[in-house]
């Protein structure tokens, strides 16, 4: 096993985490993947649908299925 000692100045008293260069570069990639930055638009929409809900105006997942099924 080999041993590194980092000072702790260098961490500022934070944890410190070491993983290969590989794994780390893995991750990296994952991140730009699954990040989600909403727009002003679908912040608008989320909020409103939230509001909705907290009111009780909301529709279960069989009532929105027979909604659409009338539409089509």
């Amino acid at each position: 096993m080999n041993v590194v000692n980092v000072p702790a100045k260098v961490t500022k008293g934070e944890d410190l985490v070491i993983i290969l260069k590989k794994e780390y570069e893995e991750l990296s990639i994952l991140k730009k993947i699954y990040e989600f930055s909403p727009t002003a638009a679908q912040k608008r929409a989320l909020r409103i649908a939230r509001a909705n809900r907290k009111k009780g105006d909301s529709l279960s997942l069989n009532e929105l299925r027979r909604k659409l099924a009338i539409r089509n």
